[in-house]
């Protein structure tokens, strides 16, 4: 690890991860509270300088006016580099929202740009009628477009998500064809 001015690190314009604004807001504040946290976490860039993992975070850096940034360089195959930027992103694991809820502070959880859950209010339903809720909410359910889940095999992902995209850009109604398919397929039974 080194560490170079930040004016010489370039951002990937290819990575395919960005961060909204709120988000980035967050960040920024978060490498303000603890800039320790980037001397063990530095910018990998390849040889030319450009960023493989860490370009939000160099652009929050150049947001927070830092001068100089810690970068790991490492010289790998333009085929490693482009596997490390998706990799470098991929959220593996979940949180446990039970133990964070028992064991941590939300504000400072918040703080430190994780989004929790926010306290529900108290609402007193009981005084609505259920015969009158579930009118309301059948009324409001109709002509509200509902969506199935179906399940393809890695080899077939590509094919029928290609398939989909071509029938939506032609303004075809995709449920409504897969539906005709399955009925005359029943029908032949």
């Amino acid at each position: 690890m080194e560490s170079v001015a930040i004016s010489k690190v370039r951002p990937n314009s290819e990575n395919p991860r960005y961060i909204k604004d709120d988000k980035f807001k967050k960040l920024v504040q978060s490498l303000r509270d603890f800039p320790e946290m980037a001397n063990v976490r530095p910018i990998v860039v390849n040889k030319e300088m450009v960023v493989l993992g860490g370009n939000m975070r160099l652009k929050a850096m150049q947001e927070a006016g830092w001068k100089e940034v810690p970068v790991e360089v490492v010289d790998w195959s333009q085929e490693k580099q482009r596997e490390f930027i998706i990799k470098d992103n991929v959220g593996f694991g979940e949180w446990d929202w039970d133990e964070l809820a028992n064991t941590w502070d939300a504000e400072e959880l918040k703080d430190w740009g994780l989004d929790v859950w926010q306290p529900e209010e108290e609402v007193d339903y009981s005084i609505l009628d259920e015969e009158d809720v579930d009118d309301q909410l059948q009324d409001m359910a109709d002509g509200v477009k509902k969506a199935i889940q179906i399940e393809f095999e890695p080899d077939h992902y590509d094919e029928a998500y290609e398939l989909v995209k071509f029938w939506r850009d032609q303004d075809a109604y995709v449920g409504k064809m897969i539906l005709d398919f399955l009925k005359s397929e029943k029908n032949k039974l």
